[in-house]
């Protein structure tokens, strides 16, 4: 479940729920990736070429900005 924290904060994604999911996440990361204007392919593959730490990791390091992945 992805809510907000208040108006001006950054959305919060539970990874213990269901858009915790490695196929929700890759879900928001299209489109995320398309509304700044970004190719998906490379993170995409990034991310899918590990665990689900890694997987992660990918969306910290190019999402951080953007979301706050809660555990």
């Amino acid at each position: 479940m992805i809510r907000k924290k208040s108006t001006n904060q950054k959305p919060v994604i539970d990874l213990t729920g269901p858009d915790g999911n490695a196929f929700a996440l890759l879900v928001y990361v299209q489109q995320w990736c398309k509304q700044l204007g970004w190719d998906h392919k490379p993170i995409i593959k990034d991310m899918m070429s590990g665990d689900y730490e890694h997987l992660l990791s990918v969306i910290e390091k190019h999402f951080s900005d953007m979301v706050i992945l809660e555990r």
